[in-house]
């Protein structure tokens, strides 16, 4: 009796392992392929420049989440979906299908530089927001085998601050966020979707955009400083410091 109820045991715990793990392998390494496109949102007559790192393999990865990534201000040079492949490509080698949309045009008005920055750039995180809600919702349709559950928003600066305004406008859509130095929009505080920020060492962030020290317990909101620059948080950091990054991000992409 006492060995068909260890066996059972035994059992029991191989079959929960099993169905809790996870579909992302930390030790996989993918190739990755790049595909870069441009959309089209009719609604808004908006060219929206999209680039997707996907890993390549023959094999349907089972369950395959969804990043979708937001760059900082670039002052409308473009190409700046291209600038975090440090990071973009090291996702998409472990299996993520990574979404970088390009939110600045040529034809864009600059962002102001006076002003409250809460009031002068609504409308830029605005217009960001909803390149990401058409980008997603295009995705949905055109690749409806990936995992659109746990979907995680990931940004640097001003894409930060478009990724926790949307997270605000669209807790739903969203299982977590990663903001890199989100300095102007104030972070959700939530539980759901799951709140994560890697901050600089030299610009602070405005008066009520980080949660308290209560608010981070209550919401389990993860706030991690780091040694590295805000202008360094993309392909100009070096070699430690991108890595330093990269890892912050996947223990987050890893936790329950």
């Amino acid at each position: 009796m006492k060995l068909k109820t260890l066996s059972f045991l035994l059992l029991t715990v191989f079959i929960f392992s099993c169905s809790s793990k996870k579909n992302i392998e930390p030790n996989l390494n993918y190739e990755v392929k790049l595909d870069t496109l441009t959309m089209l949102d009719q609604s808004r007559n908006r060219k929206i420049p999209v680039a997707y790192f996907s890993p390549k393999t023959d094999k349907k990865i089972a369950n395959q989440q969804v990043i979708i990534f937001s760059h900082g201000y670039g002052a409308n040079h473009g190409g700046d979906y291209l600038l975090y492949s440090y990071l973009t490509e090291k996702l998409a080698s472990k299996g993520y299908f990574v979404v970088s949309i390009q939110h600045e045009l040529p034809t864009d008005e600059l962002i102001p530089s006076g002003g409250i920055p809460q009031v002068v750039r609504m409308p830029f995180w605005k217009r960001g927001t909803e390149n990401i809600l058409f980008v997603l919702n295009e995705l949905k349709k055109s690749k409806p085998e990936l995992d659109y559950k746990h979907v995680t928003m990931i940004g640097h600066s001003n894409g930060a601050d478009m990724t926790a305004l949307f997270a605000n406008k669209h807790p739903d859509m969203v299982y977590k966020i990663i903001t890199m130095d989100n300095r102007r929009m104030y972070l959700p505080r939530t539980s759901i979707p799951k709140v994560y920020t890697l901050r600089s060492n030299d610009y602070p962030a405005d008066e009520g955009v980080l949660p308290t020290k209560g608010e981070q317990e209550k919401y389990h909101i993860t706030v991690q400083f780091t040694n590295i620059n805000h202008g360094k948080m993309d392909n100009k950091g070096s070699e430690e410091e991108r890595k330093a990054l990269t890892d912050f991000v996947l223990k987050y992409l890893n936790e329950n």
